[in-house]
């Protein structure tokens, strides 16, 4: 069971709400969120309701302002715990959609993909174990794209608006 906090002020002040798990719709709770506290688990939380736009992942810890979780803004609408997990993990990405083109299968992150996989370019994936972190740039950096097993035909199906990717790894602290 995991449990997460996010407050409507910076460094865990003001209106909160608690969470201990998936969550589509925090619209009712709090009107911003400017910090937040993990107690356990880890958690993918969003920019907008039903879990789309940007995605953070966060992990046991405090963060006193949207800055410390890579925010782009106060803007967070919904949330979803990573279930634990101490399996492999194997995933395969294509360089087409519909699983076509120049493929790749990973079972290691990888901090730069534009040296490893046709510059970078992923336009679908099937993730065969594990929990993964897709990011826009190199050394995990930019917009993080969360991926649960399963397959994806098309890069928008994990939410990203361009196939270009810089980096990719394993979601692995899940405590």
């Amino acid at each position: 069971m995991g449990k997460i906090t996010f407050f409507e002020d910076k460094s865990f002040k003001g209106r909160h709400y608690e969470c201990s798990g998936d969550c589509a719709d925090m619209q009712t709770h709090f009107s911003r969120c400017n910090s937040i506290r993990v107690d356990s688990g880890s958690w993918v939380a969003y920019e907008k309701p039903n879990f789309f736009g940007y995605q953070y992942m966060l992990s046991k810890g405090e963060y006193p302002d949207f800055k410390h979780w890579a925010g782009f803004n106060d803007c967070i609408r919904s949330c979803r715990m990573v279930p634990p997990y101490t399996g492999n993990y194997r995933m395969k990405i294509f360089e087409r959609s519909d699983f076509g083109g120049q493929a790749m299968e990973l079972n290691e992150d990888c901090p730069d993909l534009r040296q490893r996989f046709h510059n970078g370019d992923i336009s679908s994936a099937n993730v065969m174990e594990g929990y993964w972190m897709l990011h826009e740039h190199p050394n995990y950096t930019g917009r993080q794209y969360f991926l649960r097993p399963g397959e994806y035909r098309r890069h928008v199906e994990w939410g990203s608006p361009s196939p270009t990717m810089g980096s990719l790894r394993r979601v692995t602290d899940l405590k």
